[in-house]
């Protein structure tokens, strides 16, 4: 997509900044100077795939060589699609705008079921045939890794290779075999091959697949002595190098903040969970490489959030010392630290002081099941005494709200049960009480999803009806004051659960959900069960085969593939659970030979509580200066900068004066914010060259250091003019009056409709606002001057010292124009310099 195409759409979109990529932290290099381009493809939007750290860690690992280049690319929203579509141009990728085409790989990660239907939206609007034996030498391979692969059959045919596994090193790998095929010449086969020997490389092309007698898919290899594909495994996360540097995404991403792997793998052998299996042994980071990095990342990227990531991280060892020392370097800059997968019995009294230093995180737990019998079916191994005991623990040191997550569906689930979910909350209400006041509680419950790899795999999926009929009962149950209830959608989860276990014979349905319009269903409102339903009838596919239970002794559609967990020992899972015996954590106590450890390579890391170095022990509440001043600054924002909603360039100034280690006077109370006050809200898409806001600092802060440090530090397009103290009445002091000068794109100014409107006394505007509630103001006391400089340009000058109106506003009142003729328009906001 060139420049001109780019300025063409863009602007008509919603959230035009997700498709810039001029973020801080972006990377972008000459296509001349590379010798294998990748595009990393996330095929949801913008702001999920921006909050996943594995996108984050393979960007920075493959941009590290010199001669290979990443760049992202993400589903696009309905309305760019719509763009893409009418104006006939294809999927491009963020840095560059290359066409997807023209890369030599494109990589997706999946890690979501129903992210499946952006792969084929992704793959079609770049022009790439979806199926892989549809493809030849002018095409890019295409290739994907992520939780969803360890089952890959589903989508086995529309991919030349897939990774199982950690990816870091297997992806390095793959890229350094394909640099040896390039030089030395051969077809695709001939790389395909080459990857075939790489660990945690499956190419779906070398496995024959076909039905038995009793529908079941059976694999057969089709060269030699690749039969079965091991997971690829990174066993000391130490070794590797890790992102202090990321990407910084604009407007509101689902995780806006700073993650931190500290732990990969879990012991706790929850038999629902995928993650808990697959992801196996547990492997640490070292707490001072931890700490080292989390202070480098801070410091590039201006974060005022932290959260230490992994499937449990209370089980991490040394997580105490790491949040008194995270907290000493944090609590000063009012950075919070968040700890978003705790379990019950790991939040200690010591450990929500320190997260409580800068302000209370959320906080959510996950009984999962409301009856003890059940928990010990799923192995959650908590009790109701330590889920009380940790409520009141939160409620005690002044949380206000706890989140709990059940499931219903569950192996065994009784309607017993699922009364036990509405008793177990109704305790836990009575429980959470201080000083006379109740605690709030937001129950949230999905239907559970047998995945594959787990002790579950052979389990069925509770029915749609059956889905729809315990949330709606739980939903009646549980109402009143100081509860909120959340559910996922059952459909949803059908579908889901349709993916989880499928095989070969899904592609067909994929292809007929594509055809039906199916996009982005992982958002609530893009998701349209009938499509899928119609999808299904269509294809003929019996959705039962996949969702229905099975037999411990049928072949799976991913028994080739190899997490480490032996089939026995998931059997053996299955048969306790169905018996309502508990599996100890082998992290406490003895190895229960799940075959994923070999003792010598593949072995637990983990790190003693005391790791941390004593001398660096909780470091004293720097106290805050006694005097502050106001600096006004004043800034241009100009060409694609234009794009940055308010809110968004709230967020870039501030993150910005972290990185330039301005330090900033805070707001007292619950959420500490900076000092920060912008005057106005320029809308999207208008250029500036006189924009202003103001912070407060402390007094020894000189104004031309900010100046210089913070413009070093800014996207392209946002540049500070000039910073200034300002005492007393001159900080309230602001022009009343600004020019506007709007060139449109393919249109032009009526002269008929300016002369009435500056021939007329009064021009009333009437306005509605979200409640429908209107106002009226009068044009001529707004517009200052207007004329025209040429027959598609005019210049006006607006008086901003009453009622603010947009000149937008203004523009459609008087000559009509619609709002994409404004959209496409270019219109710069200036001093007024002169009268005509």
């Amino acid at each position: 997509m060139n420049d001109r195409l780019l300025e063409t759409i863009i602007p008509l979109v919603q959230n035009p900044s997700h498709y810039l990529g001029s973020e801080i932290g972006a990377i972008k290099k000459d296509p001349k100077t590379v010798l294998l381009r990748m595009a990393l493809a996330f095929p949801d939007l913008y702001e999920v795939g921006m909050s996943y750290l594995g996108l984050q860690i393979l960007y920075h690992v493959l941009n590290q060589h010199q001669g290979f280049v990443a760049e992202r690319v993400f589903a696009p929203g309905v309305d760019l699609e719509s763009e893409l579509r009418s104006h006939d141009v294809p999927l491009c990728s963020l840095e560059t705008r290359t066409p997807l085409s023209d890369f030599d790989i494109v990589g997706f990660s999946l890690l979501y079921e129903l992210n499946f239907s952006g792969v084929l939206n992704i793959l079609d609007l770049s022009r790439i045939p979806m199926f892989s034996n549809d493809r030849d030498e002018s095409h890019p391979l295409v290739i994907a890794g992520g939780p969803c692969t360890f089952n890959p059959e589903p989508l086995a045919d529309f991919f030349d290779a897939m990774v199982i596994g950690d990816g870091e090193d297997v992806l390095f790998e793959m890229a350094y075999a394909w640099l040896k095929w390039k030089r030395g010449g051969g077809d695709r086969q001939a790389l395909l091959r080459r990857w075939a020997q790489l660990k945690g490389v499956y190419i779906p092309s070398f496995f024959e697949p076909r039905w038995n007698a009793q529908g079941l898919q059976v694999l057969t290899p089709r060269l030699p002595g690749y039969s079965l594909v091991r997971k690829a495994l990174v066993p000391d996360l130490n070794l590797r190098t890790y992102p202090t540097q990321p990407v910084i995404p604009y407007g509101r991403p689902i995780h806006d903040r700073l993650s931190l792997e500290v732990c990969r793998g879990c012991t706790r052998g929850c038999r629902f969970c995928q993650a808990g299996m697959i992801y196996r042994p547990v492997r640490e980071r070292d707490p001072e490489k931890l700490l080292a990095t989390a202070g480098q990342t801070l410091t590039a990227t201006g974060y005022e959030d932290i959260s230490l990531l992994s499937l449990s991280t209370g089980d991490y060892g040394p997580l105490q010392g790491v949040m008194e020392r995270l907290m000493g370097r944090c609590a000063p800059e009012r950075i919070a630290v968040s700890l978003p997968s705790l379990r019950v019995g790991s939040l200690t009294d010591a450990l929500m002081a320190q997260i409580k230093r800068v302000r209370k995180t959320g906080f959510t737990i996950a009984p999962e099941a409301g009856s003890q019998r059940l928990r010990d079916v799923i192995n959650k191994n908590i009790t109701e005494e330590a889920l009380t005991d940790t409520l009141q623990q939160a409620f005690g040191l002044g949380w206000r709200l706890v989140k709990l997550y059940f499931m219903v569906g569950l192996p065994s689930e009784t309607e017993e049960d699922l009364k036990d979910i509405v008793s177990l909350v109704r305790r836990l209400q009575k429980t959470c009480v201080r000083k006379g006041r109740k605690g709030d509680i937001t129950v949230s419950v999905s239907t559970f999803i047998p995945k594959a790899h787990t002790p579950f795999q052979w389990c069925p999926q509770a029915s749609l009806g059956e889905s729809k009929d315990k949330i709606r009962m739980l939903k009646d149950a549980l109402r009143g004051k100081g509860l909120r209830f959340k559910w996922q959608n059952p459909e949803m989860s059908f579908i889901e659960g349709l993916w989880a276990r499928g095989d070969r014979r899904l592609s067909c349905l994929l292809v007929k959900a594509h055809e039906m319009g199916c996009r982005l269903d992982g958002w609530s409102d893009q998701f349209v069960f009938q499509r899928w339903q119609k999808a299904v009838e269509a294809s003929e596919v019996d959705t039962a085969r996949f969702t229905g239970a099975k037999d411990v002794s049928e072949p799976l559609p991913w028994d080739h593939v190899k997490c480490g967990v032996s089939k026995s020992f998931l059997q053996d899972e299955w048969q306790r659970a169905l018996a309502g015996r508990c599996t100890e954590d082998c992290r406490q106590g003895r190895c229960n030979e799940c075959g994923v450890c070999d003792f010598e390579t593949v072995k637990p890391l983990t790190f003693d509580p005391h790791a941390v170095g004593l001398n660096h022990r909780v470091s004293q509440e720097v106290r805050p200066p006694a005097t502050f001043k106001k600096l006004r600054l004043s800034y241009e924002k100009r060409g694609r900068a234009r794009f940055f909603g308010h809110l968004e360039m709230v967020k870039i100034f501030i993150r910005a004066l972290r990185r330039a280690k301005i330090p900033l006077k805070f707001s007292e109370g619950f959420h500490p914010a900076p000092k920060c006050s912008f005057h106005g809200a320029l809308a999207v898409g208008i250029e500036s060259t006189i924009e202003y806001f103001t912070v407060e600092v402390p007094f020894f802060v000189r104004p031309d250091s900010v100046l210089v440090r913070v413009n070093q530090t800014l996207p392209d397009g946002l540049h500070i003019t000039r910073c200034e103290a300002v005492f007393g009445k001159s900080a309230r002091e602001m022009p009343e009056r600004f020019q506007y000068k709007v060139r449109l794109k393919d249109e032009t100014f009526s002269e008929s409709k300016l002369e009435a409107f500056l021939g007329c006394s009064t021009w009333v505007l009437e306005r509605k606002n979200k409640k429908g509630r209107t106002s009226t103001v009068d044009l001529k006391a707004v517009v200052a001057d207007m004329y025209l400089v040429s027959s598609n340009t005019i210049q006006m000058t607006l008086d901003v010292s009453g009622l603010q109106v947009r000149p937008t506003e203004v523009l459609k009142e008087i000559f009509c124009l619609d709002e994409r003729t404004l959209k496409l328009a270019s219109i710069l906001k200036e001093p007024v310099s002169r009268t005509r």
